[in-house]
């Protein structure tokens, strides 16, 4: 089932990789059409590779791993 714990816990799993390179994201909400809105921040928030991050990273994993994920969207 689609709850917000499941896709923190999630997150939560894909945070080091972030981390590892001085960034980090923060999750936003959760729509009930399975959109995700997440915050990228430290160096993720200005790299320019920020949007690749999110989708072919980010989006792929929690999609991947959470059944009903539909998409990641960056909430500034």
């Amino acid at each position: 089932m689609l709850t917000e714990d499941t896709v923190k816990e999630a997150l939560g799993r894909i945070r080091p990789q972030l981390q590892a390179d001085g960034g980090d994201l923060e999750f936003v909400s959760l729509e009930p059409d399975g959109k995700v809105y997440v915050k990228l921040t430290g160096a993720c928030g200005s790299c320019p590779m920020a949007t690749m991050t999110l989708k072919q990273g980010v989006e792929r994993f929690l999609k991947d791993t959470v059944p009903g994920v539909t998409e990641v969207v960056q909430a500034f």
